[in-house]
């Protein structure tokens, strides 16, 4: 035992004056509690060390992973669930933008975060903020938790409501919380909690429970791959950011044993994860949840190897929304690469980032801008955390960034918690007083949570005619009821409609098509709709 160790214990056996009756025995397992604390505190003290790294490494690992999303996104569109119940079968793969790269969601909700960072010198916008930006940039090209998001939005509900689970049934299982995480794991170098903070900031918009998950997860993957090649260690670092409870980790520790098993197979890892994982008869659950999804992700990552193209090709082979998870893996590995060695191989790139989905969006930006605004970005972010930038004694440009360990920042919610956070921005009293005296939005948003918190029956009985009014009010809410009953295919989703249903609504008789999604409609006479 060390001396530290002998003079706290001697310390407690002498000390008359503990705050509470103690035994020589007591005493003793008090004393060594003291030395594991501050063997904990040494152990945390030693991680947190000040890590230098080259300016112009950081920067061109910044750089890469923004070029390694886009080229996964773009280049894998075409296989976008291509292959569902049988992997694909691309065999040859160059990554190129002959065209450049263009807007698509696996890039522009962030980059519709990133420009107001950089305008606001802020990384964490105040939801009242992301809710603006939603209402005025985000109406098009939306899925999903997103579009789920979005319409709830027209009730004037505020994030992150917009993503609770007992509210947005998609929350629970979309693949939001990851394809909308991957830039700001960029924001946060060796920071891996830090990166996973900013990114839940922003995906619990829209999603939480294991989809939360995976934002945390992924975006520890992408602030490890700043500080490590070994693709080994980088995926430690996200399983190391999962609650234990996670169901994400369970996935995540059968891909390493299945890969140990069949490390040259990665077909017959592919077959036992859509055996074990498929949830719901491969509909929209398993082509765009988090758990088949997750698991093609690490797959591609543990028999890529950290090879960029191989690591891509096989995220289009594992199949379902390859697109997305091609994006992920590119990240991972453009950063782990680096800019410049990935446009040493002759990759055809052209420079551009144009703007096809965003509204009142700049349309001039070009891949290098946007990696630009990351850059700018990242510097806020460590100096907020300590660090800095500065010559060396070498007289070499680096940053000092302080280092953190990764693990989980988010733990997972059951039903009772997640209730209890909407009724804390929701109490009861508000949403009797909304659907008595509210306006149209405040009528419709309070019925919305009473019957999604199964708490209507009670309002009923106190007012039962202003009840009434307020289902009227919601029920023109067009978007939100076609989003309850015609949103998709997937049991929460027969969950909430059939509470609905039971509350005394009607499903309305035609669904919206496309272009009214899109449009600016929001309340129709529900006469119209019935």
């Amino acid at each position: 035992m060390s001396f530290l160790g002998f003079v706290l214990i001697k310390r407690c056996y002498m000390n008359k004056n503990l705050p509470f009756k103690t035994s020589s025995v007591h005493r003793y397992i008090f004393g060594v509690l003291c030395i594991l604390q501050c063997f904990a505190l040494s152990a945390q003290h030693a991680f947190s060390q000040t890590l230098e790294l080259p300016v112009e490494t950081v920067v061109d690992k910044i750089r890469g992973g923004l070029l390694g999303q886009i080229l996964g996104n773009l280049n894998g569109l075409e296989y976008e669930f291509a292959f569902i119940h049988a992997p694909g079968d691309v065999k040859n793969y160059v990554p190129e933008l002959l065209s450049g790269a263009y807007t698509d969601d696996d890039t522009d909700f962030e980059w519709v975060y990133i420009v107001e960072m950089q305008k606001h010198r802020n990384v964490f916008l105040p939801y009242d903020e992301v809710y603006r930006l939603w209402q005025q940039r985000i109406n098009r090209r939306i899925w999903c938790a997103n579009r789920y998001a979005r319409h709830l939005m027209d009730l004037d509900l505020m994030p992150p409501l917009t993503g609770n689970v007992l509210l947005n049934p998609w929350a629970d299982f979309n693949i939001s919380g990851q394809f909308l995480s991957e830039t700001f794991g960029l924001l946060a170098p060796a920071m891996p909690q830090t990166a996973a903070r900013i990114g839940l900031h922003y995906t619990q918009v829209a999603i939480d429970g294991e989809p939360a998950q995976t934002t945390q997860m992924f975006t520890a993957m992408i602030a490890t791959g700043f500080v490590s090649n070994d693709i080994d260690e980088v995926i430690a670092a996200g399983l190391s950011a999962l609650d234990p409870n996670s169901r994400i980790l369970a996935i995540a520790e059968d891909m390493k044993a299945w890969h140990a098993q069949y490390p040259e197979d990665w077909k017959k890892t592919r077959q036992l994860l859509w055996e074990k994982y498929t949830q719901e008869n491969n509909r929209i659950r398993d082509t765009n949840g988090s758990e088949l999804n997750t698991g093609a992700i690490l797959g591609a990552l543990l028999y890529g190897r950290g090879d960029f193209s191989e690591s891509l090709k096989l995220a289009f082979n594992f199949g379902w929304d390859a697109d997305n998870n091609a994006a992920q893996v590119g990240t991972i590995i453009g950063v782990m690469d680096g800019y410049r060695s990935m446009m040493a191989n002759g990759w055809r790139i052209v420079d551009r980032y144009k703007n096809t989905t965003r509204d009142n969006m700049p349309m001039d930006e070009t891949i290098t801008s946007f990696a630009d605004r990351l850059v700018e970005l990242f510097e806020l972010v460590n100096n907020e955390k300590g660090g800095t930038k500065k010559l060396s004694q070498e007289g070499r440009m680096i940053y000092e960034i302080q280092q953190e360990r990764p693990q989980p920042v988010t733990q997972i919610m059951d039903e009772a918690a997640l209730k209890q956070a909407i009724l804390k921005e929701q109490p009861l009293e508000r949403l009797i007083a909304d659907i008595r005296n509210g306006d149209n939005n405040d009528k419709a948003r309070a019925a919305y949570i009473a019957v999604c918190l199964d708490l209507h029956e009670t309002i009923q009985k106190q007012y039962p005619r202003e009840w009434e009014e307020a289902k009227r009010t919601l029920s023109g809410y067009v978007k939100v009821m076609n989003n309850i009953f015609y949103g998709g295919d997937f049991k929460a989703l027969f969950a909430l409609a059939k509470k609905f249903r039971d509350a005394g609504f009607k499903s309305p008789t035609v669904r919206l098509t496309d272009e009214e999604v899109y449009s600016d409609l929001v309340w129709k006479e529900p006469a119209d709709l019935y």
